[in-house]
């Protein structure tokens, strides 16, 4: 059972990913409800067979004052999917500030990336334009739901219409 369960809040936002014991666990104790499932797969106990989960949503709302992505090393590399943003290798990884913070840049989601160890040494304390280097992509701060989206390992397409919203609406 190493599958993993979308968990939705009652109004069916994306809270969490959750193990297949963890989402079983809550629908047995009702206090989720199944709302999609494997149907190729099933949990089974001696006596009983239930459905093996794919998506649940939890029966009383959570309030979550602000769900967002933490600003760590780990996040950055995991948004920068683990490529140099100048050069896109993924060999020998450190974090760049691509404002220098010599020249007043913060660290923040817009002005660290992932750079190698060679790129970052080119670059040193020095603006992109002086030495001739471009960003692969603009970063950006990433949302909850962008975050869980790109970053969980496992992807179901009975998924989709609860991390891509836009995609599916009218």
């Amino acid at each position: 059972m190493n599958n993993t369960v979308l968990v939705l809040n009652q109004d069916y936002t994306p809270l969490t990913v959750c193990t297949v014991q963890r989402a079983f666990l809550l629908m047995f104790l009702k206090k989720a409800d199944l709302i999609s499932e494997i149907k190729e797969k099933k949990l089974r106990s001696v006596t009983s067979t239930f459905p093996f989960p794919s998506v649940i949503k939890v029966k009383y709302y959570i309030s979550l004052p602000y769900k967002g992505v933490v600003m760590s090393r780990h996040n950055i590399f995991k948004r920068d999917q683990g490529k140099c943003q100048y050069c896109g290798t993924s060999n020998d990884l450190t974090i760049d500030h691509v404002i220098p913070r010599s020249k007043g840049g913060k660290s923040t989601w817009t002005n660290l990336v992932t750079a190698c160890k060679k790129c970052n040494s080119k670059k040193s304390d020095y603006s992109l334009d002086k030495v001739g280097m471009k960003l692969r992509k603009t970063p950006i701060k990433p949302s909850y739901i962008t975050f869980l989206r790109n970053n969980t390992s496992v992807y179901r397409d009975d998924w989709a219409q609860f991390l891509n919203p836009k995609k599916f609406s009218a």
